[in-house]
């Protein structure tokens, strides 16, 4: 039996959860055209969606690094990080692969990469977010439930 203060029993790795339905709505795309043209102001809202997105992640990178524990989904957190980014969403890296996500998918110009949002939201929310919970739960008790009352989970 897990028992999730050791370690979250994260199922997916989230990067990759993304990644895939990237690649997977590119590879559609090539084969069956759900295209949308936005050009030009798609790249440029692209490329500044992914520009918030990598900011978003270094800001909430330097808040776990400074306060000691890891970003690492499959290890335990050693400290409850509630500054920085996580003072307005208790997934900032999370909230930060959404505007990356989005950007790429202006670039891409396929609506494929859309219908596979809320595939990748149920993904992200019930076999990373939802274990990655339960850890600090157990972990951190009322702290982390204290926390959970005055932040929300993505924004």
């Amino acid at each position: 039996m897990h028992n999730p203060e050791i370690r979250p029993r994260t199922l997916a790795p989230p990067p990759l959860v993304y990644a895939i339905a990237l690649y997977a709505a590119w590879w559609l795309e090539s084969r069956h055209s759900l295209a949308f043209n936005l050009e030009p102001l798609g790249s440029y809202l692209g490329w500044i969606l992914i520009g918030i997105g990598l900011a978003g992640f270094v800001w909430a990178l330097a808040a776990i690094w400074g306060h000691r524990t890891t970003v690492n989904p499959y290890k335990a957190a050693t400290n409850l990080v509630t500054f920085g980014p996580f003072a307005h969403s208790r997934n900032p890296i999370y909230v930060s692969d959404w505007f990356v996500y989005l950007g790429v998918t202006l670039l891409l110009g396929t609506a494929w990469a859309l219908l596979f949002a809320p595939l990748v939201w149920a993904v992200m929310r019930y076999a990373v977010i939802a274990h990655e919970e339960a850890h600090l739960l157990a972990k951190f008790g009322d702290e982390y439930q204290t926390y959970c009352s005055q932040v929300k989970r993505w924004f």
